[in-house]
């Protein structure tokens, strides 16, 4: 068994020894004392609140070098590799952005203030749901992210006139009661962890105890540095360690309540116990775990291709961004997209793969550091039609032509690794083809997280009604409209996590949201929306006449974008002190992407 390290009010007290021998006092200490401060937590005045982020801020300004710099040599990454720019914005940015963004609601909050005015425009959509603007916001935000914008979308029942009394009910109880709650931290992406955290404490007021993920937890230490100013008041702590020790905590009397981000094999070895006792008791509605749990549990990610008038140009630049959904982080994201949703009766579909194989074979080689990669990924070759896009362990597995009708395990389980299937449906108007995908995508794909919809401006706009159903029937929790879903994670305004209605026994992408800093209490889903063409290019008037008028150029989280590394960590800088002298530098970086 590994060691694990115990974080205490006063610094890491040294490794442990085998747990074996070790006597939980250690953790049992570690979960009083949280145990003691949770109320005081809980009745902390939202004053003292920002004053302990602004601190976190500054720490997470001072150890951001060393975060991005740890976790490339952890997955083996070279530091003049472009995708650092992965290791800058799912780290440190990521949590600079969030915390930003809880900043402006408790300011409101503090203030008097409805956070509900702090957003965009609020519109009722065609399904009769209220959807609120929640970027951009800022002159900024249209500079740093030009032509995206993000709305949330409440569940049926919210109307205009309630919506201001289903964010942050937290904060209108008069005596709200504190609890300890056990995070089980992820181990592929850096800022999952403390993203789940501060949402923990900032919305629903709890305590935590961050249990580190084997995979990551090099970065425990910084995310102990930048969270020293709750942990010296014990309202934080972190644990170290291997199964056993979250087997001992998960089941610990003083923990009131679980998050995790993983597997729903994982969840529910937690609720009902493991093996085939373990499955029984699922199959009896009998769960062994007598406390709150919420998760996210990944998903067979789709990426739907809507026919359309697309150009040579076009298929080149979404084949990139296909590429990208799948291929960030080397595939391993719950979000990485992993079954392609094309047209039958496309003319352009088997061009759109072509480009699509053609970019997957230029990038460079990858280490695929995710435990069980390299297994994965040979399963995946095995598929009939499979086509592995080069010969080293990391490189790109495509899978063609599988059987919209048939029972894959394409469809029900992740592959977690640098895979990607694709299946066509019927339907050569894009109004059909759309009412298929969704009904395909609901019904037959595992999961609710997250799906990503490429369509052309003008089909978007003939088709547009038959658009907005089709975002309103999507039972997922984050749509991403010609962009990748990845930016529904790290907005932060939006909401993440499963499609409502998840349940321990069906609990599928997962119960709950996280992040959605304005601290919506009725959220269904967020849609974010990019645009179709880079800059300059939308600037041609196939582009100009549906209103895509932005200037972000190739994006910066594009696996095939050389300048990535240097935009990633400007734009970090930016955000951490707004200094206009650094604008010119960042707009010529993204230029040359």
């Amino acid at each position: 068994m590994e060691a694990i390290r115990m974080g205490t009010q006063n610094g890491v007290i040294g490794t442990l020894a085998a747990w074996g021998r070790v006597e939980p006092a250690a953790i049992d200490l570690a979960i009083r004392r949280l145990q003691e401060r949770k109320h005081d937590w809980a009745l902390l005045p939202i004053s003292e609140k920002l004053h302990h982020l602004a601190q976190m801020r500054q720490n997470v300004i001072r150890v951001a070098e060393r975060w991005v710099k740890s976790s490339a040599e952890a997955i083996q990454m070279p530091l003049n590799s472009p995708w650092i720019n992965e290791l800058w914005m799912g780290g440190p940015w990521a949590l600079l952005w969030g915390i930003d963004r809880y900043r402006e609601t408790l300011g409101a909050l503090a203030a008097g203030a409805d956070p509900l005015a702090l957003t965009a425009a609020i519109r009722t959509t065609s399904s009769g749901q209220q959807a609120v603007g929640v970027f951009p916001l800022h002159p900024i935000d249209h500079l740093l992210i030009s032509g995206v914008r993000a709305e949330v979308w409440m569940q049926p029942e919210v109307t205009r006139q309630t919506l201001s009394q289903t964010m942050a009910g937290f904060y209108k109880e008069k005596q709200p009661q504190g609890k300890v709650t056990l995070v089980l931290a992820a181990g592929n992406v850096s800022s999952i962890a403390p993203m789940d955290m501060l949402h923990k404490l900032l919305a629903e007021g709890s305590v935590c105890l961050m249990k580190m993920n084997p995979v990551n937890d090099y970065v425990g230490p910084l995310l102990e540095e930048i969270f020293a100013p709750l942990r010296a008041y014990g309202f934080v702590d972190f644990v170290y360690g291997g199964p056993d020790v979250g087997n001992y905590l998960v089941q610990h009397p003083g923990v009131d309540a679980i998050h995790m981000t993983g597997s729903i094999h994982t969840h529910d070895a937690i609720v009902y116990g493991g093996g085939a006792e373990g499955a029984e008791r699922k199959r009896a509605h009998e769960p062994l775990l007598g406390k709150p749990i919420s998760s996210e549990l990944g998903n067979v990610t789709p990426t739907i291709v809507v026919p359309g008038p697309w150009s040579e140009e076009d298929l080149r630049f979404q084949a990139e961004q296909i590429a990208t959904q799948k291929l960030h982080n080397g595939g391993f994201n719950c979000v990485g997209s992993q079954i392609l949703v094309t047209s039958s009766e496309w003319a352009l579909t088997d061009q759109l793969l072509y480009h699509l194989r053609r970019v997957m074979r230029e990038l460079p080689a990858r280490n695929p550091y995710y435990p069980g990669a390299p297994e994965r990924n040979a399963q995946a070759a095995c598929y009939p039609n499979a086509e592995r896009l080069g010969e080293r362990p990391g490189d790109p597995v495509l899978i063609t032509g599988l059987d919209p009708t048939a029972d894959e395990a394409a469809f029900r389980e992740e592959f977690f690794c640098a895979a990607l299937a694709e299946t066509r449906l019927p339907g050569a108007d894009p109004a059909d083809f759309l009412r298929r995908a969704v009904i395909f995508c609901n019904e037959r794909l595992w999961g609710t997280l997250a799906v990503n919809i490429l369509i052309h401006p003008a089909t978007l706009a003939q088709h547009r009604r038959a658009f907005e159903q089709a975002l309103a029937d999507l039972r997922y929790g984050s749509i991403a409209v010609n962009i990748w879903a990845g930016a529904g994670f790290l907005l932060a305004q939006t909401s993440w996590g499963g499609y409502p209605g998840a349940t321990l026994d069906n609990a599928g992408s997962g119960i709950g949201l996280v992040h959605n800093t304005f601290l919506f209490e009725r959220a269904q889903k967020s849609v974010v929306y990019g645009d179709f063409a880079p800059f300059p290019h939308n600037l041609r008037p196939r582009y100009l006449l549906h209103g895509e008028r932005h200037i972000l150029p190739k994006p910066p989280w594009f696996v095939t974008n050389p300048q990535a590394a240097a935009v990633a960590r400007q734009i970090f800088y930016f955000t951490a002190d707004q200094k206009a002298w650094r604008l010119p530098g960042l707009f010529w970086s993204a230029l040359r992407g």
